[in-house]
């Protein structure tokens, strides 16, 4: 399967729009579906890139030692938008397996990290924090777990720092999203602001589809946000 495939995947769980339905459905269908089940009952695919997404799942589920019901609603509410009720449930029947036991970590990020491009990889943080916040609670534990993987996948800890600080409210937010310290002159504002622009600019995922590029503009959004409010706090024209 293509490399657009993999990144159209990737984009449309975390806005909404088809994560595995962007792997599975393109080509494969429930042939791959079938596969996915039977060779993880066998216990011998770790590399497989659905498999993959649902081990990372699972494991951000189990960080905390505990599952959360919000946690599994949010994941079985992507895989009913995106597969409908039968197909979604035997996903949740692997999830739940999985759920159970122990976890590759290292084999499912190594296929992550090379089978996808950097700015897919920034999306995935989205989803897999979204699994973490879904209780209203991330713990310690969790946010480790999502930087390791951050850290497995290829992810610079620069990005890890920028999407955590869109989930979780600090003093110097604002800076942390845009990179750069409080120090910072305003001609490194404005610079700092531009740079992210490109990095997260809706157009670089208009070749995905519509739901993707909306979604994109939600995620572009955190990004002005952060600017307008250290543009006002310095009170930069």
């Amino acid at each position: 399967m293509g490399i657009i495939k993999w990144v159209a995947s990737i984009f449309g769980v975390i806005m909404g729009g088809g994560i595995f339905g962007g792997i599975i459905g393109y080509g494969v269908g429930s042939l791959l579906e079938k596969l996915v089940k039977k060779e993880y009952n066998q216990g011998e695919e770790k590399g497989d890139f659905t498999m993959a997404l649902l081990i990372l799942s699972a494991a951000v589920m189990k960080a905390d030692g505990k599952i959360m019901k919000s946690e599994l609603t949010f994941v079985k509410s992507f895989l009913i938008k995106n597969f409908g009720e039968d197909s979604a449930r035997n996903k949740l029947d692997i999830l739940r397996q999985l759920i159970d036991k122990d976890i590759d970590l290292y084999q499912s990020c190594e296929k992550i990290r090379l089978s996808i491009p950097y700015s897919a990889k920034l999306q995935l943080l989205h989803y897999l924090f979204g699994i973490a916040c879904a209780d209203g609670l991330c713990s310690g534990v969790e946010k480790d777990l999502i930087s390791r993987i951050a850290n497995l996948i290829g992810l610079s800890i620069a990005d890890y720092k920028t999407i955590e600080a869109m989930y979780f409210e600090q003093t110097d937010s604002a800076y942390v999203i845009l990179q750069i310290s409080k120090e910072a002159s305003d001609e490194e504002v404005k610079k700092a602001y531009k740079r992210m622009c490109i990095k997260y600019h809706p157009d670089k995922v208009a070749n995905l589809g519509e739901k993707a590029q909306q979604a994109a503009k939600e995620k572009f959004q955190e990004i002005n946000n952060a600017y307008e409010k250290i543009k006002k706090e310095r009170g930069i024209a």
